[in-house]
């Protein structure tokens, strides 16, 4: 099964038949246009709010170990996020094992330089933008508001993003766990500079860190550790233990306003936003 089944099943998926729709879609939008391009991962989705302007705007990353996932899959939560007034773009990145580290951080950095100079011709403000990631999307998130040099090549920096949520996210790339081998390699120190743990050294933007009560093997504790390292730089964060969730549920009932965790993102948001 599928994620959009999975959506289906937990019946969030669509909206009440009759309904208007309170979003506009822009699809397939190339965030990368030079001759090495890749046309299927180089691509966004825009979700806005319906005659909205100077709304906030979340970029959205998947998750899949790095190797899977797909942009496609999220449209709900798209649709989601700018009926509640918060413009949603949803990227594509190049996945391993055709690419490896450090590609798929690169792509997402250009991802969030685009949205930062052309949302404003949908009707976003550009100085309140947010990151969010679940899983592998989660690492990369955090990575990109954590370790400078990704932004800076794209003239960029994490003075420009206004907070970032991680929905059991991995902080922390172990050379020695077999997950991580195909898209970081075995080399130790690249996996420990690919760990947003080994960045937070300074003050971070705002932080909402969400896990599940039964997440994968060691998320909970690389959460917390996260949330420890944060608190130690005095950079602000927030750590959510989501009940009665796992590492699949937590994004699955995620695309509903009616979730304690997106009822705590949009709220992440709107104070974050101000």
């Amino acid at each position: 099964m599928n994620l959009l089944s999975l959506l289906v099943a937990v019946g969030v998926a669509a909206p009440a038949e009759g309904k208007p729709e309170a979003h506009e879609k822009h699809a397939d939008i190339a965030y990368r246009t030079d001759k090495d391009a890749d046309k299927e991962r180089h691509v966004l989705d825009v979700y806005t709010p319906k005659g909205k302007k100077d709304f906030p705007t979340v970029l959205f990353v998947h998750g899949g170990s790095w190797k899977s996932g797909n942009k496609n899959l999220y449209e709900v939560l798209g649709k989601s996020l700018a009926a509640d007034g918060i413009g949603c773009v949803i990227c594509n990145y190049r996945l391993s094992p055709k690419v490896q580290h450090p590609a798929h951080i690169e792509d997402v950095a250009k991802a969030f330089a685009w949205t930062r100079d052309n949302i404003g011709k949908y009707g976003g403000k550009k100085d309140q933008l947010f990151l969010c990631g679940h899983s592998a999307g989660g690492h990369l998130v955090s990575l990109l508001a954590t370790d400078p040099q990704y932004l800076k090549a794209e003239r960029c920096s994490a003075a420009d993003i206004r907070g970032v949520a991680s929905l059991s996210g991995v902080y922390k790339i172990l050379h020695t766990e077999r997950v991580f081998e195909v898209p970081f390699g075995k080399d130790e120190k690249v996996c420990t500079l690919a760990s947003p743990l080994a960045h937070v050294t300074g003050k971070c933007p705002p932080f909402l860190i969400a896990y599940a009560d039964t997440d994968f093997p060691l998320l909970d504790k690389m959460a917390e550790d996260m949330g420890a390292a944060l608190k130690k730089a005095d950079s602000p964060f927030e750590l959510m233990k989501c009940k009665d969730r796992n590492h699949y549920t937590i994004i699955f009932q995620f695309v509903s306003n009616t979730d304690p965790l997106n009822k705590s993102f949009r709220e992440f948001v709107q104070k974050n936003s101000k």
